[in-house]
């Protein structure tokens, strides 16, 4: 099976794109400025870094949108506007991706939940629903159990965190992982690790490939692929599949029954099904959704049902 091509989990989740034709041999370079989010972008100093992010909708209740390996703020562009009907919806930019500010920073799991909480402080938001998609729902667990007053609940799409790694697994993955990797991903390799996302890979996520070759190009794209090689490390160095049963906030969680990444299909091979029901037994206070024939990007390949689960989970 196509899934199962590929060895490292976390190179295929970062180089998410699209098929590749002789088209996006033509594309030109582009700053990651000069992406099209379709939506506004605003941006906040925080902790002395600049954060962008996608501010829509009002209310009381807040939803954080924090994104996966490799990608942006976009990534969400399936969910915000069903969401932003009835919630105050902010999709972030973290920093080193995106629009957001890049440099050498730590990167580490514990470092995006301190600049995520502080961009609430920033914001006059007392605390948010944490929605996180796979690395992003390991920062949201990170964020809930170091800053759990700043949590309202959290909703976890394929997450990171819930698969075991031995020391020998994450030292070879850490090793393995370097930045001229990622700076040297073909055009034909970001097709197929688009590919490695989906079931079936929906028309319109052509703009993953067409983004990503874009920003090749652009002056911070190394600044970029060091903060892609930091973050793995930052998820194999704070794990919380030990500290589940910790987590207080009462969870959604939501997987694709066909994720092609999780559990890691190299290491360890087997069923999402049965990573899924980790944070099943282990998460107190929880709801497990798992969204037949969908891949690992539930939120975007079945996106309205993962916006109905959200909603009905809010009320």
């Amino acid at each position: 099976m196509k899934l199962y091509l590929y060895s490292l989990t976390f190179i295929l989740m970062i180089m998410i794109s699209g098929c590749a034709t002789s088209y996006y041999y033509t594309l030109p370079s582009a700053e990651f400025e000069e992406i099209d989010y379709k939506f506004d972008v605003k941006k906040v100093e925080v902790k002395n870094i600049t954060v962008a992010y996608i501010d829509e909708g009002q209310g009381d209740d807040v939803l954080l949108l924090i994104h996966g390996l490799g990608t942006n703020a976009k990534s969400w562009m399936k969910n915000i506007p069903a969401l932003s009907e009835k919630y105050r919806v902010i999709a972030v930019d973290l920093p080193g991706y995106g629009k957001s500010e890049k440099g050498n920073y730590k990167y580490s799991m514990s470092f995006y939940a301190q600049v995520l909480t502080e961009m609430l402080n920033v914001l006059g938001i007392e605390k948010a629903t944490f929605v996180g998609h796979s690395m992003g729902g390991q920062i949201a667990m990170v964020t809930a159990l170091n800053y759990p007053g700043k949590v309202n609940k959290l909703v976890l799409i394929d997450p990171a965190g819930f698969e075991r790694f031995t020391e020998g697994e994450g030292d070879w993955m850490k090793a393995a992982y370097t930045i001229d990797l990622v700076k040297e991903t073909t055009i034909r390799n970001i097709d197929v690790n688009l590919k490695m996302n989906f079931y079936e890979t929906p028309e319109d996520a052509s703009f993953f490939v067409t983004d990503r070759i874009q920003i090749r190009g652009a002056k911070e794209f190394e600044d970029y692929c060091y903060a892609v090689t930091r973050n793995v490390t930052g998820m194999i160095d704070e794990p919380v599949w030990a500290k589940l049963d910790q987590i207080k906030q009462e969870t959604l969680i939501i997987f694709g029954e066909e994720d092609g990444l999780i559990p890691n299909p190299y290491l360890h091979g087997g069923r999402t099904e049965a990573i899924a029901k980790i944070g099943q037994e282990e998460i107190p206070n929880n709801k497990l959704v798992i969204i037949p024939e969908c891949g690992h990007m539930a939120q975007f390949e079945k996106a309205d049902v993962v916006n109905k689960e959200i909603i009905d989970f809010m009320k």
